[in-house]
């Protein structure tokens, strides 16, 4: 455990996780979202590969739910679309430094506020299914936050259907974006040790979205939860910048 981490940041952290665990079963997504950037704030140590690893439980749980509403034919391009974009993302992860970190990070975090924003509406067919698992993928291995390009291409598909077919999508893209990070040294013992730490708070956080998958007003709770990823955000590019001024 790095040694910055205290046990207010495990229970901050753990907390974050349970909120963003509740969001995504109800929503489908929204794991990363909401917790990415709020992680990073805490520690930057928590992304993405802590996060990464606790939303492929998360997934997991939630395709075991969501299991008899699943068309793995519409999501299979989506998968294909994903290898592209952690092979992508590995070189970018190659090549940056901390500072280049931290200007990424806020970077694609404020682009995924503004794809859930624009109101684009794409068709889910092969060719959009690429292009979002690609973007998903690559926004995913970098900053844990992989939902809004993949969201876009089911906005107007039923909730049990897109519960399912994220489910499927990300609980594949992820592992692909693990063995990413593994090999670009962004995954090692002390990630492990974050993700075991903080995986309590996916368990708690999915056991209380089975109550209010039909009660939590998600659309009410968007803008808000896109705020603060939208702040979040922003904080983070504003301390790469001053790092990198500063250096």
């Amino acid at each position: 455990m790095p040694a910055d981490i205290t046990i207010v940041h495990l229970i901050l952290a753990n907390l974050v996780v349970l909120a963003g665990s509740c969001l995504q079963g109800v929503a489908g997504y929204g794991i990363g979202t909401l917790a990415a950037p709020l992680l990073f704030l805490i520690s930057p140590a928590f992304i993405p590969a802590s996060l990464t690893l606790n939303a492929g439980v998360l997934t997991v749980l939630m395709l075991m739910r969501n299991r008899t509403s699943l068309q793995i034919r519409e999501v299979r391009y989506a998968i294909g679309g994903s290898l592209i974009g952690a092979i992508l993302a590995g070189g970018t992860l190659l090549v940056i430094s901390t500072r280049g970190f931290e200007l990424i990070f806020g970077t694609l975090i404020l682009l995924a506020v503004m794809l859930s924003v624009a109101g684009l509406k794409p068709r889910l067919n092969p060719r959009n299914s690429v292009i979002a698992g690609t973007a998903s993928a690559y926004m995913g291995t970098i900053t844990a936050v992989g939902g809004p390009p993949i969201a876009m291409i089911y906005q107007n598909e039923k909730g049990p259907l897109v519960r399912a077919n994220m489910s499927a999508f990300f609980m594949v893209a992820n592992l692909f974006v693990l063995v990413t990070l593994v090999f670009s040294g962004y995954l090692g013992a002390m990630e492990l040790k974050l993700f075991l730490a903080t995986v309590p708070g996916v368990f708690i956080g999915f056991w209380l979205s089975a109550g209010l998958v039909n009660r939590l007003p998600f659309e009410a709770l968007r803008p808000i939860i896109l705020g603060i990823a939208a702040i979040a955000g922003l904080a983070a590019l504003v301390r790469g910048l001053i790092s990198l001024n500063g250096g």
